[in-house]
């Protein structure tokens, strides 16, 4: 079972995506487990604080190192004798592909994200990072939705989530850039639009020549 765990200020953000759907049913199969770390436990001082000023000035607030390396060791302390990879969602990363989240998906490394709020993080927490990964040339308020982005991608890859042993292998990206066929369902007829004859005749070669040339 692969044990999947979050550092966040906002646990509550990704304990409601990863308990519904396809997330939940993969725990609930015991094919992953999840756990979300509130990053405030680990804050300093009376009001547990977790930011502060930048050095130089600037604009907004940066997450201090020690809150974060602590949760990174308390992560680490739970899978104890097992592989981790530590991964910190940042514009700065590599951008995720399907391959990439393949690659997590069949590694046995547990997977411990990181997910950044305000302006950033002390630049030091990057020595106790595995992985920076990004999922674009954009910017959120957090790395909450960017983890849970990596975490789909990776989680309904593992043995036993999807429900067809072929739903993973014809996807968009599965093979390089190759986007998926068209795909349609009842009614055979709608407000004029026709589903191609040839999805109806029963002939399975046709059909997957017919698929083969309207893949991108």
């Amino acid at each position: 079972m692969k044990k999947i765990q979050t550092i966040s200020l906002f646990p509550s953000v990704l304990e409601g995506y990863t308990s519904q759907s396809m997330m939940w049913k993969a725990a609930e199969r015991q094919i992953v487990d999840y756990e979300h770390i509130d990053l405030r436990e680990f804050g300093l001082g009376p009001r547990r604080q977790v930011d502060d000023t930048p050095y130089g000035g600037g604009d907004g607030m940066l997450l201090r190192p020690e809150p974060i390396v602590a949760a990174i060791e308390a992560a680490k302390s739970k899978i104890e004798g097992r592989k981790s990879k530590v991964i910190l969602m940042t514009p700065r990363g590599k951008t995720l592909t399907q391959a990439r989240a393949k690659e997590l998906a069949e590694s046995s490394d547990d997977l411990i994200f990181i997910c950044p709020r305000y302006e950033g993080y002390d630049e030091r927490i990057v020595e106790h990072v595995d992985e920076q990964i990004s999922i674009g040339k954009y910017i959120l308020t957090g790395g909450e939705l960017p983890a849970l982005v990596v975490i789909d991608s990776v989680v309904r890859l593992l043995p036993g989530v999807l429900g067809g042993a072929q739903s993973a292998e014809i996807e968009s990206f599965s093979h390089g850039d190759n986007l998926e066929f068209p795909q349609y369902t009842r009614p055979a007829e709608f407000q004029g639009e026709k589903v191609p004859d040839v999805l109806l005749n029963g002939n399975h070669a046709e059909i997957a020549r017919w698929r083969e040339e309207h893949s991108k």
